[in-house]
């Protein structure tokens, strides 16, 4: 049996975030437990090569069929290996809203996590381009940085934005997230900086770190009590980690709730139904599972500036690749995702309600479909659903997916919102300069119907790859983590990913997820 100070599930986002500043000062022992690999390859490195990424970086899970998307199975694409889905995302630094801290904080008692209480460790965590000011960090550990290279179409969809007098911005993480513009990705001289890229391989080799790939954590070690380990299978064999100080639980939205209900922690009734002894009663586990519901509006157009399948668009990537490969600039440093905006489409939302991720080329099902031609596509997604789902286990065995069900558009009010977020989106794209291009929709119906409208959503609309909630945070008993992530029901254990959020943030939870990871070492670090 190996023995550390403290062992971390999951070098995700937050998981190398925890790892690497509980091992930095040198004087804790650290063990790092990923399913994955090193995640270390060109085509992780390399933004452009986003749609070629390695399959074993992707765990490709998929939900249960869903109601409201007329029982479609949805896709859901997480991050496996180092970097988690940080190394497989399309790096759009945002941090969600102001507003969505302060009411953590101010409606659901999380005290300590207002937008004043954590922004400091957004700048903590940020190795902006643009240096240090009072909203950004200019030499932390996670590369922001400016588009070295932008479509002419994401150019002009911003213009196009401005023409309907919407807002443009150039930092949408300043505290005044409303607004047009292009996004800041978190790239470093040209390449993709994944979480673990940041965190963790700047400490490889040292004494105290003990990074583990390719090891399936099959559940928590409980004695009396209190988590004193984690069992593994690695190389065909089982083994077992004791962790001396305390194990931190970062395996994200869906596997974090997991290993928690194969350990025995979770609904009771549940765990007695899939043959897993309870040790802890805990409803809140795997429940409140909510992600952004997006719908992906796509046209066709004639100019072969966009990324798009011809011989032209061949050539021209083909080229770019060899450019980045020497040069470390130009098409290949695109996130695809490349511009966008926040804006309210309802009267009573207290902050932007719908958020934009505009792509120079045409996307159906997540991109995994070709589309012959050129044109492009914008997302719009809905930033705070009501809509709440489920992870549940489909067995007793670590190596199984889980149960995802997200439940999506449950509720109606996620589709009235998503309705007027995909009218602006058309009201965009048919404003000048992007109206210029001459686009074809390639579903065109009348948008002023909304019973067709709904029904192309049902038809279409998917996640656009946020999952939260399922372990979260709050001052009550029935929650599953404290205000300081201690897991409540079990001593010894902290849980820091995207599932201790009360509430969904605003934005792509990347960079929330990190802050997170930030501060919980912190917690774990002054409590033991």
């Amino acid at each position: 049996m190996d023995e550390f100070d403290y062992v971390v599930i999951g070098g995700g986002s937050a998981g190398s975030a925890v790892t690497g500043r509980l091992a930095e000062d040198g004087r804790a022992s650290v063990c790092l437990l990923e399913a994955g690999g090193r995640n270390n390859g060109i085509r992780v490195r390399t933004p452009g090569l986003f749609p070629f990424l390695p399959e074993a970086a992707n765990y490709k899970f998929e939900t249960v069929p869903q109601k409201g998307l007329n029982g479609r199975i949805g896709y859901q694409p997480r991050g496996r290996g180092l970097g988690g889905s940080s190394a497989i995302n399309a790096m759009v630094y945002i941090r969600g809203n102001a507003w969505d801290y302060d009411n953590w904080a101010s409606e659901l008692g999380c005290d300590g996590w207002a937008y004043d209480d954590v922004l400091p460790y957004f700048k903590q965590s940020e190795g902006n381009v643009r240096g240090a000011d009072d909203f950004h960090g200019g030499d932390g550990p996670l590369g922001v940085a400016d588009q070295l290279w932008a479509n002419p179409t994401s150019k002009a969809f911003v213009e196009a934005a401005a023409k309907l007098q919407l807002p443009v911005t150039d930092d949408f993480n300043d505290g005044e997230q409303a607004g047009f513009g292009l996004y800041q990705v978190t790239q470093r001289d040209g390449e993709r900086c994944t979480a673990s890229r940041a965190y963790v391989e700047p400490l490889r080799g040292r004494a105290n770190l003990d990074i583990r790939t390719g090891t399936l954590v099959k559940r928590l070690v409980i004695e009396e009590g209190r988590v004193t380990g984690v069992a593994i299978q690695r190389g065909g064999k089982s083994e077992f980690v004791k962790a001396r100080k305390g194990v931190v639980l970062s395996a994200g939205a869906f596997n974090s709730p997991q290993i928690l209900m194969l350990s025995g922690i979770g609904p009771a009734d549940h765990l007695r139904e899939q043959g897993v002894e309870v040790v802890s009663d805990k409803p809140a586990v795997g429940s409140e599972l909510q992600d952004h519901i997006d719908y992906v509006s796509s046209w066709q157009a004639d100019s072969t500036e966009t990324i798009g399948d011809s011989l032209t668009a061949t050539v021209r990537m083909a080229k770019a690749i060899i450019q980045h490969r020497f040069t470390k600039k130009g098409i290949m440093t695109t996130p695809y995702a490349e511009a966008g905006g926040f804006w309210s489409v309802m009267a009573d939302s207290p902050a932007p309600d719908v958020q934009w991720h505009f792509v120079p080329a045409m996307l159906e099902d997540h991109g995994r479909e070709k589309v012959k031609g050129h044109g492009f596509s914008l997302h719009a997604c809905v930033l705070r659903p009501e809509s709440r789902g489920t992870v549940r286990l489909n067995s007793d065995n670590a190596a199984d997916a889980p149960r995802i069900d997200p439940n999506f558009l449950s509720d109606e009010r996620d589709l009235a919102v998503l309705r007027e977020g995909i009218r602006l989106s058309h009201r965009i794209a048919e404003a000048p300069p992007l109206s210029d291009y001459a686009p074809q929709d390639r579903y065109a119906i009348d948008l002023n119907d909304d019973d067709a409208l709904d029904a192309l959503i049902r038809e279409r609309a998917d996640t656009v790859y946020h999952p939260v909630g399922t372990c979260r945070m709050g001052p009550d008993e029935g929650s599953v983590v404290d205000t300081k992530l201690k897991a409540r029901g079990v001593e010894g254990l902290w849980v820091a990913d995207a599932s201790i959020m009360p509430k969904i943030v605003s934005g792509n939870t990347n960079a929330p997820s990190i802050m997170i990871g930030e501060r919980c070492a912190e917690f774990v670090q002054a409590a033991t």
